[in-house]
């Protein structure tokens, strides 16, 4: 069966959508359409991907306007008569077609304090309650997509690169705070130079993570609770008042 592509194709100067027509045959996903046409009709289209297993992240696009997976996007999720559009993510710059440059989702994750465990028991051992473990562990599951940070109204729409992380990061964040063994204190920076106030927890980022992460629920809500704790409970402003204590 022949299915009808639009691909993007272009570079960081601009472009525009080209149509290509392929075969499809049952059991393909979008990445396999692409591939197809890569080898048949544009030897120069760039898409990135590598293990086409949903587990390395690489071959994130927006295909009709969803930030998805192209080797997770299967095709018998189209009407027959659908005319399929691949576009790069919208949030980061495009490098060609397909591929964007998420360099500066790297940069963020090196401003982040990494893990300060506690010291050891009087036996050497570390000692954590199996359900403090168990809170941490969904978080572990992202592979870096960074669909949530593409979806992102904040990012995406609004342009704050400078103010806020992306839930990728509120994650991140998340999974250090929650961690059992964590003494680091990261509070001031997840509202000030994390941006945690950025996000009104509109759902989005979880809509579209691969892995079914609880984005908003069970990390960047959390965190915004903390923060809230620290800096907008009434006794502890007050107390901050009488002693001069900002944190």
């Amino acid at each position: 069966m022949k299915r009808l592509f639009k691909l993007w194709r272009g570079d960081s100067t601009g472009g525009d959508f080209k149509e290509y027509e392929t075969d499809v045959t049952e059991g393909m996903v979008v990445l396999d359409a692409i591939h197809k046409i890569q080898a048949e009709q544009a030897n120069d289209l760039a898409v990135r991907w590598n293990c086409k297993a949903g587990k390395c992240g690489s071959c994130s696009v927006e295909i009709n306007g969803v930030p998805k997976l192209a080797c997770m996007t299967r095709m018998n999720e189209f009407q027959e008569d659908q005319t399929i559009t691949v576009n790069p993510m919208k949030t980061f710059p495009v490098i060609r077609d397909l591929v964007t440059d998420v360099s500066w989702n790297y940069e963020q994750n090196k401003k982040i304090k990494p893990l300060k465990p506690r010291p050891r028991d009087a036996d050497g051992e570390y000692r954590m309650m199996q359900e403090d473990v168990d809170r941490v562990q969904e978080f572990r599951k992202c592979i870096e997509c960074y669909l949530c940070q593409d979806t992102c109204h904040v990012l995406r729409d609004q342009q704050q690169k400078d103010k806020f992380v992306g839930p990728r990061f509120m994650i991140r964040l998340a999974s250090l705070e929650m961690h059992p063994l964590d003494t680091e204190d990261r509070i001031p920076e997840i509202r000030d130079e994390y941006g945690s106030g950025m996000c009104n927890i509109t759902k989005c980022c979880t809509v579209v993570c691969p892995e079914h992460i609880q984005i908003t629920d069970n990390g960047i809500i959390p965190l915004k609770e903390r923060v809230v704790d620290r800096y907008y409970d009434p006794v502890l402003w007050l107390w901050r008042k009488i002693t001069g204590n900002k944190n």
